[in-house]
C-alpha cells in the first residue's frame, strides 16, 4: 500500500468517525459536558412601565456586571449602574448580583448577594443598597447581623426604608439615618415571622411572608407556629467520622399543620393587630394575602384542611374584624388561587374557579361574579390584567393540551371574543413576561424537538424587536444528530377516554421488527409529561436510548394537570395511584394492538418522585405487562408524605384510610415479577428515604429480588456532588441495557 493510499484511508476514516461522533449521542456528551447546555438569560426587569428594561452587561475592566437600561422600541442602551460602582469599600471586585430591585422612584438599587439555599431556592443572603445620586453603597442589617442571614428585603413604597427578615423576626431599616427597628420579638426556629415552614414553602410556594402597605405605613405578615410539628430526622453519615442528624419540621399525612395567623404592625414599631379569623388554625391554612389599594384592609384566602372550601376574607387592619365576602367549594379539592388581585381601585378582585367545569377567571364585585375568560376551555395562568387598555392576557390551549399559547379577551366590554395573540404558525410551548403597560413582552417559545428562543416582542401584533437568545449553535448541534423527532399521538380507550402520548422511534426504525419500549411516567396532579416543549438533557437521553434501539414513549393519564377540564383532573380524588395505573395499563394495551412493532415482552418504565411511585405501581399492579422498572425517589406509602399535598388528593387518612391503602404501591409489592431498580438520595427532605427503606423491608419479607442504589447526602433532585448526575444516568442506562435488551428483532 503506497503512502498516498494510506493517507486517503486515514482521512476517510477520520471523516466517518467524526460524522458519527456528531450524529450519535452519548452519556458523556449529554451529562459529562456543556455541549448541549441551554443559555441562561439572567434576570431582566421592566423599567418605566415597560418603555425600557434592565439587563446585565459584563464589565471587562473590573469583572461583574453593569446594569444597562435598554429602550424597548429603539434598543438604545444606557449604563445605569456600573459594576465599578458596586465594589464595597476595601474589596477588589464588584458584588455578585443574585437578584435586585429598584425603588419606586428609581433612585436606589437593592442588591441580593452571597445567597444560600433554604430548602429549594436561594432565599437567604446579604443585601446592599446603592444610591444612584450619591453613588453610596451600603450593606443592610447592621453589626448584629451575621453574613448571609437576611431574607426577602424590599423597599417601602416611598423608597426611604427597607424591611427584611432575620432569624425569624421582621426588621425595618431607615435608609436616611440607618436606624434599625425590630418589629417582632418572638422569632425562633419554631415561631416563624415573615416567612414560612417547610410544608407551606413546598406545597403552597409560600416563602416571602410579609407585605408593605401601599401607603408605606404598615406591614402585614404571617406568623407560623410550628411548635407542635414533629421533626423528621435525616442522618448524615459521611461528612465526619461520627454521624449527625438533620431535623426537618415535617407534618406527615394525618398530622395537623402548623398554626398560621396574619397580623398588621406599624412600620415604625408597636403592637400587632391580629386578624380575628374564625376556625381552628390547626385545621385551616392561610396561603394567600394581599393589601387593599387604600391600605385599610387585607384580602385573605382561608383554605380548610381538606382543601375543598376556600373562604375569601376581608380584614379591617384597625381592629382585625373579619368579613367573609366570597367562597368557593369543590367536591374534590381546590387549588390555591395565585391570580388573586384587586381590580377597579379595590372595588372588585380576580378569582379563578373550576365551578363550571373549566378553569376560568371571574371578577368578584360585592359577591357577584362576572366571567371574563371562556367557560368552555381552561385558563392556565394570567399574564396581565391590563385595566388601562381593558384586556386580560392569559395562557390557554383550547384545542391541544400539549401546547401553550397567549390569548386575550376584553375585561369590561360585553362584546369581543377571545383572540389568540400567539401567531397561528408558531406551534409549541410559549411563555410571556408582559410589561406593566401591556405594550411589550419577553417571549420564549420552543417545541419538543427545537430548543427555546427568547425575543423581545411588541403586543398585540407579536412583532419581534430583538432576540435575546436564539440558541443557534444548540439548534445546529441538534439538527446534526441522527434522531427521529418526538411524535405526538392520541390513544382512545374502549371507554372512549382519549389519552395524550408521545413516541420517539429509533433512527434506523424498521416497522417490520419488534422493539422494546421504555415508558417515561409521572402521572400525578403535579405535572404533565406529554408536552410540546424542549426537554433539555432528559429529551436528549431519551433520544440516546432510541439510538440504541429503544422506542421511548409517555402517556398522560387522568389526574395530570392537562387543560382538559375539571373532570379530567379531579376524577382521581381519593384514587391517586389507582385510576392513573388503570389508564397507563389500558393505554399500553391499546398501543400494542395498534402497533405491531411494539415488543410486548420487552416493556420498561421509569419515573422520578410521583413518577417513581407510578413506576412501582405499574411494576406491582401489572406484573405481566411491565418487565423492567426504574423508580427514582418514590413514595411507596402515601402515609409517609407531607399532609398538604397528600391530603389534598387522597383525603385525610383518618377519614379515608382505604384511599391510602389502595393508592400506595407498597400494598401490591408482593406481586412484583420483573426487574426493579430503586434509587433514592438519603438526604431527601421532600420524599424521605424512609419510604424506600420501608419498601425494601416489604420486598424482603415477600422474598422479592430487586436492585437498589442509595446516594448518600443527596436531596430529592440527586444532583449534589461531583459526578453525581453522570453516575445516575450511567446507572440507569446500564440497568436498562442489561435487563431490557435494546434493538429490533
Amino acid at each position: 500500500m503506497n503512502r498516498l493510499t494510506s493517507i486517503l484511508i486515514l482521512m476517510i476514516t477520520f471523516r466517518v468517525t467524526n460524522a458519527q461522533s456528531i450524529s450519535e449521542l452519548s452519556l458523556a456528551r449529554i451529562y459529562g459536558s456543556a455541549e448541549f447546555q441551554s443559555q441562561a438569560m439572567g434576570p431582566l426587569r421592566w423599567f418605566d412601565e415597560g418603555e425600557a428594561y434592565i439587563k446585565f452587561s459584563y464589565n471587562n475592566e473590573v469583572g461583574g456586571f453593569d446594569l444597562m437600561k435598554v429602550i424597548s422600541e429603539t434598543q438604545v442602551h444606557q449604563v445605569l449602574v456600573s459594576a465599578s460602582d458596586l465594589i464595597p469599600l476595601g474589596a477588589i471586585r464588584p458584588l455578585r448580583i443574585d437578584d435586585y430591585q429598584w425603588s419606586n422612584d428609581q433612585k436606589k438599587l437593592l442588591i441580593f448577594t452571597n445567597s444560600k439555599k433554604v430548602w429549594r431556592l436561594n432565599t437567604k443572603g446579604d443585601y446592599w443598597v446603592y444610591h444612584t445620586d450619591t453613588k453610596v453603597l451600603k450593606k443592610l442589617g447592621g453589626s448584629a447581623a451575621d453574613p448571609a442571614t437576611l431574607m426577602f428585603a424590599k423597599f417601602s413604597p416611598h423608597g426611604n426604608r427597607v424591611a427584611y427578615v432575620r432569624e425569624h423576626n421582621i426588621y425595618v431599616e431607615n435608609l436616611e439615618d440607618d436606624k434599625i427597628i425590630q418589629l417582632t420579638q418572638d422569632g425562633s426556629d419554631r415561631i416563624i415571622n415573615g416567612t414560612f415552614d417547610w410544608a407551606y414553602e413546598e406545597e403552597f410556594h409560600c416563602r416571602d411572608g410579609f407585605r408593605w402597605s401601599p401607603d408605606g405605613r404598615k406591614i402585614a405578615y404571617w406568623r407560623i407556629d410550628a411548635t407542635k410539628i414533629r421533626d423528621f430526622y435525616m442522618i448524615n453519615n459521611t461528612d465526619s467520622i461520627y454521624s449527625h442528624i438533620i431535623p426537618v419540621e415535617y407534618p406527615k399525612a394525618g398530622e395537623k399543620p402548623s398554626e398560621a395567623k396574619i397580623g398588621v404592625i406599624d412600620a415604625s414599631g408597636g403592637s400587632t393587630v391580629w386578624m380575628r379569623i374564625e376556625g381552628d388554625p390547626t385545621n385551616n391554612y392561610l396561603p394567600r394575602m394581599i393589601w387593599h389599594p387604600d391600605s385599610d384592609k387585607l384580602l385573605m384566602q382561608q383554605l380548610n384542611r381538606a382543601q375543598n372550601h376556600n373562604k375569601i376574607l376581608e380584614g379591617n387592619i384597625a381592629d382585625g374584624v373579619i368579613q367573609k365576602i366570597f367562597e368557593d367549594k369543590d367536591e374534590a379539592w381546590l387549588e390555591v388561587v395565585d391570580d388573586f388581585y384587586y381590580f377597579d381601585k379595590g372595588k372588585a378582585f380576580s378569582w379563578v374557579s373550576e365551578k363550571n367545569g373549566w378553569k376560568s377567571l371571574y371578577l368578584i364585585r360585592e359577591g357577584r361574579e362576572k366571567a371574563i375568560s371562556p367557560l368552555d376551555s381552561d385558563l392556565l395562568s394570567i399574564s396581565l390584567l391590563d385595566e388601562k387598555n381593558d384586556y386580560l392576557y392569559y395562557i390557554s390551549s383550547p384545542n391541544n393540551p400539549t401546547q401553550r399559547y397567549l390569548w386575550r379577551v376584553p375585561l369590561k366590554s360585553k362584546k369581543g371574543l377571545p383572540e389568540r395573540v400567539t401567531p397561528e404558525d408558531q406551534s409549541g410551548w410559549h411563555t410571556y413576561q408582559i410589561s406593566p403597560n401591556g405594550k411589550y413582552a419577553h417571549h420564549t417559545y420552543s417545541t419538543a424537538n427545537v430548543p427555546p428562543v427568547t425575543n423581545l416582542i411588541s403586543l398585540p401584533d407579536h412583532r419581534v424587536i430583538t432576540s435575546f437568545i436564539d440558541h443557534q449553535s444548540l439548534r445546529e448541534k441538534v439538527a446534526k444528530l441522527e434522531i427521529n423527532p418526538k411524535e405526538f399521538l392520541q390513544i382512545t380507550l374502549s371507554s372512549g377516554l382519549v389519552l395524550e402520548a408521545f413516541m420517539i422511534k429509533p433512527p434506523n426504525f424498521d416497522p417490520s421488527k419488534k422493539y422494546p419500549v421504555l415508558f417515561y411516567v409521572y402521572g400525578e396532579p403535579w405535572g404533565q409529561t406529554v408536552v410540546d416543549q424542549w426537554g433539555g438533557n432528559r429529551y436528549l437521553w431519551h433520544q440516546m436510548l432510541a439510538q440504541q434501539g429503544y422506542i421511548v414513549m409517555s402517556i398522560d393519564n387522568r389526574g395530570t394537570p392537562s387543560p382538559k377540564g375539571r373532570e379530567w383532573r379531579k376524577c382521581v380524588y381519593g384514587q391517586i395511584g389507582v385510576l392513573s395505573s388503570e389508564d397507563q395499563a389500558a393505554g399500553l394495551n391499546v398501543l400494542k394492538d395498534l402497533f405491531s412493532f411494539i415488543d410486548g415482552d420487552r416493556i420498561g418504565i421509569w419515573g422520578w418522585s410521583g413518577g417513581g411511585s407510578m413506576t412501582l405501581n405499574m411494576m406491582f399492579r401489572y406484573p405481566k405487562l411491565y418487565h423492567t422498572g426504574m423508580s427514582i425517589a418514590p413514595v411507596p406509602d402515601q402515609r409517609l408524605y407531607d399532609n398538604i399535598y397528600q391530603e389534598r388528593y387522597s383525603g385525610i387518612p383518618q377519614l379515608m384510610p382505604e384511599s391510602y391503602k389502595k393508592g400506595s404501591p407498597i400494598t401490591y409489592a408482593k406481586q412484583l415479577e420483573g426487574n426493579l431498580l430503586i434509587v433514592h438520595g438519603t438526604a431527601d427532605d421532600n420524599v424521605h428515604y424512609q419510604g424506600t427503606e420501608v419498601l425494601i423491608n416489604e420486598l424482603i419479607r415477600e422474598n422479592k429480588i430487586f436492585s437498589m442504589l442509595a446516594y448518600p447526602g443527596r436531596s430529592h433532585s440527586i444532583n449534589e456532588g461531583q459526578g453525581t448526575i453522570l453516575h445516575l444516568q450511567t446507572t440507569l442506562t446500564h440497568y436498562l441495557n442489561q435487563n431490557l435488551p435494546p434493538g429490533g428483532k
